[in-house]
């Protein structure tokens, strides 16, 4: 290879990462079926978890602290602040939380619940479930 190809040659191998790159990002965010635009009443379905009681008092993504016993969730795109009905399809039960942290960060987990929000929707010794999700207006 004459040193006259090197930089063309360069070029070519950092058009097919970025090529690459772009390829693998568009199939996650399309096809990730967790994506939720934030409209009321639009509504997912897919598996919740629980934060385990060693992330009390720890500061989250939103910069509030972590209370177990406060109504509150993690998810990965909702603003800060939303506000969402969760429904355990196992047993009906119910709860609104307001989103204040980013997760969850395991595949297939479409939201991340405080302790206090687990124990009302009853699946604390099972530690997932499937859920539906819901955006709620707010009262203002």
């Amino acid at each position: 290879m004459s040193s006259s190809d090197r930089p063309v040659r360069g070029l070519l191998w950092g058009i097919a990462v970025l090529a690459l790159a772009s390829c693998t990002s568009l199939a996650t965010t399309s096809g990730d079926s967790s994506s939720h635009g934030g409209t009321a009443g639009d509504d997912v379905r897919g598996v919740a978890s629980y934060y385990a009681h060693e992330f009390h008092g720890r500061t989250t993504a939103s910069g509030e602290v972590y209370d177990e016993n406060a109504l509150t969730a993690a998810h990965r795109e909702l603003p800060f602040g939303t506000r969402v009905l969760v429904t355990n399809l196992s047993n009906e039960r119910d709860v609104v939380v307001r989103i204040n942290d980013r997760g969850p960060f395991v595949t297939g987990r479409i939201i991340d619940l405080s302790y206090a929000a687990a124990r009302r929707l009853d699946f604390i010794e099972e530690g997932i479930t499937t859920v539906r999700v819901e955006v709620v207006e707010d009262d203002d």
